[in-house]
């Protein structure tokens, strides 16, 4: 499913993002966009909240399709 994909791109990058943080103080976002109170970083702050929220999902989806398949 494309939206799969594209919430576990989102996921990536903000996991990604957060290791920069912790690691080396670094938001790779915020410098790209231009500080993290930008418009747009926030948008992008926000996408990333909800792919994390809706690749909750896929912990369950393996467990409801292999039971509707028996």
């Amino acid at each position: 499913m494309i939206m799969d994909r594209i919430a576990l791109i989102l996921t990536i990058i903000g996991g990604v993002n957060w290791g920069l943080v912790g690691i080396f103080k670094f938001d790779l976002v915020a410098y790209i966009f231009g500080g993290q109170t930008a418009a747009v970083s926030r948008v992008i702050y926000t996408l990333v909240a909800l792919s994390a929220l809706w690749c909750i999902s896929l912990l369950f989806r393996d467990r409801i399709d292999a039971h509707e398949n028996t």
